[in-house]
């Protein structure tokens, strides 16, 4: 006879407490850092003490997946599934019990009781891809499947390809990019360590670690791989590589930018995620208010977007938004009666009735002279994607010098530093001042968690550093953590700006190269606000904190 197995070890309420304090500060799931910490193992005494019944995966693959009740781009999305046991009951399987939100949405979709059942990341997955497959073989006998025959050079993604895999380093990348894709993360950073590499995703412009790698060879295979993937060369450790690739998951077609760079430990490799099918979906209601702007925002802007000639020039760092502003700008003035014409580096989303031009360094197709040819192709609106160098400065400064009206981008940190920006560069102040009609800087804030969001007292230390004086008329808030934001008390972020509209005084001042304080009291004299006041509007509406408005602009 088989001596017992010996006791799981119980998940006593300390524990508990204390593993959610660490998830909180590291912004991280709470059943991640238990399994992490306590091994699968702790699933079952964890599912006991929440009085949830625990299924490996041979019990979810015994029972019936019901598609009815909850779609599987949903399960997908939300790490759920819906089943019918063999009596008919409904179970849903999560592989997060702390997740209240999962559990609103599911009680507000389903349209009659269910079962909780907790299983493990890995079972779940495998259920899902089980699921997957089985989808995959009805559409190819129904001949309504999306593959098409042959050999294809996107990678396959997919939850069931990712449980087939039998190369590890393989089923790490593949699974690195499911996972990023699914948190809707804008990038993906592989960064080497003596002992192997961390993981980390960009989500609301923000870098979050969500794994390591131990072993220096593993990470050496992974860096490896992503070259295969990208057409790199894999035998060059010493100089910066650039490259992409694209990958199928659930049904879409996704691009990742990539870049290789080398470093003390090793190779740096960073991902850029571009889902166009994705973008299109939160573009197709695309408008200034979605982006988040203050209406006397939207209104300057419109009004100067319809103006018959000059520049609409919007400035930022990488990741601010400058394009989708532009976007957001030419398809609420779009009426169909202009010409328009884009040149982008790359066109990231179809506008109806724009011609837009990718350019094409390598085949010769620059800023410079894609914007010399598309004058010739008698435009009324321009979009530049962005000024890089004086030949595309001067040439967009001509165009709007002789009837038309030009949308671009530079990078700069304000509205004055575009000035600085353009004079450096060689440009004519006289032609420049003549040529710009409005310059916007715009940044990105985070916007607190709706669902955990709540009345907070700042610390005084901050508030001095922020030099807020008149912090009694705030209405500070801030997100506590919760399943919904992943920890991070923030979900979504929203466009602020400051806009210099340019006047006689103005133009005048800047022909003749006032110092900047000149140029700034001019400003404020004609109603110009700066980018932390528009942050600061926020702030005081308990609409996001202290701590980000500082991460995201200077104290002054």
């Amino acid at each position: 006879m088989n001596a017992p197995l010996p006791p799981l070890p119980v998940l006593s309420p300390g524990i508990l407490a204390a593993l959610r304090l660490e998830a909180a500060s590291a912004q991280r799931r709470l059943i991640d850092l238990l399994v992490e910490r306590h091994g699968p193992a702790a699933l079952a005494p964890l599912a006991a003490q929440l009085r949830l019944r625990n299924a490996a995966a041979a019990e979810l693959m015994a029972c019936t997946p019901d598609l009815v009740s909850l779609r599987f781009e949903e399960c997908l999305r939300r790490e759920c599934v819906a089943l019918r046991d063999a009596d008919g009951k409904l179970l849903i399987a999560l592989a997060d019990p702390f997740d209240a939100n999962l559990q609103d949405w599911l009680g507000a979709r389903l349209a009659e009781p269910c079962q909780l059942v907790l299983s493990s990341r890995e079972d779940l997955t495998a259920c899902l891809a089980r699921i997957e497959e089985n989808q995959h073989l009805v559409a190819n006998l129904l001949g309504e499947s999306q593959g098409k025959a042959g050999v294809t050079l996107a990678e396959d993604i997919s939850a069931r390809r990712i449980s087939e895999d039998a190369s590890p380093v393989v089923k790490l990348v593949n699974s690195t990019l499911y996972d990023a894709l699914k948190q809707n993360a804008s990038d993906i950073h592989l960064e080497s360590t003596p002992n192997g590499m961390q993981i980390k995703y960009r989500v609301d412009g923000v870098l979050n670690r969500v794994g390591a790698v131990q072993g220096a060879d593993q990470a050496e295979q992974a860096i490896s791989r992503i070259k295969v993937m990208a057409e790199l060369d894999i035998a060059e450790r010493r100089v910066p590589q650039d490259g992409r690739f694209k990958a199928n998951a659930g049904g879409r077609e996704i691009d990742f930018r990539v870049s290789i760079m080398p470093s003390i430990h090793g190779e740096d490799a960073v991902l850029r995620v571009l889902d166009k099918e994705h973008l299109t979906q939160e573009m197709s209601g695309l408008t200034l208010g979605s982006l988040g702007f203050d209406e006397a925002t939207r209104a300057e802007l419109r009004r100067m977007a319809s103006e018959p000639y000059g520049m609409l020039l919007v400035t930022g760092p990488t990741g601010s938004g400058k394009t989708t502003t532009l976007y957001a700008t030419i398809a609420e003035t779009n009426h169909g009666l202009d010409k328009i014409i884009t040149i982008e580096d790359p066109v990231e989303y179809q506008l109806p009735g724009v011609l837009q031009i990718p350019v094409n360094e390598k085949k010769g197709l620059t800023f410079a002279r894609g914007l010399r040819s598309i004058l010739r192709h008698d435009p009324d609106k321009i979009m530049v994607g962005e000024i890089r160098d004086p030949d595309t400065a001067e040439i967009a400064v001509q165009a709007a010098l002789t009837g038309h009206l030009v949308f671009t981008t530079v990078h700069a940190n304000n509205v004055f530093d575009v000035i600085g920006r353009f004079m450096h560069m060689g440009l004519d102040p006289y032609n420049l001042v003549a040529a710009l009609n409005v310059i916007v800087a715009q940044r990105l804030l985070r916007i607190n968690c709706p669902q955990c969001s709540v009345d907070v007292v700042p610390d005084e230390t901050l508030i001095e550093e922020s030099r807020l004086t008149d912090a009694h008329n705030f209405h500070f808030r801030a997100g506590a953590g919760c399943g919904h934001c992943r920890g991070s008390g923030y979900r979504g972020r929203r466009a602020i700006a400051e806009i210099l509209s340019l006047n006689d005084e103005l133009r005048e001042l800047i022909t003749d190269r006032a110092p900047l304080r000149t140029l700034k009291e001019a400003a404020a004299r004609h109603g110009f606000r700066p980018l932390r006041s528009a942050g600061m509007a926020l702030v005081a509406n308990g609409e996001t904190t202290l701590q980000e408005l500082n991460r995201v602009t200077f104290v002054v």
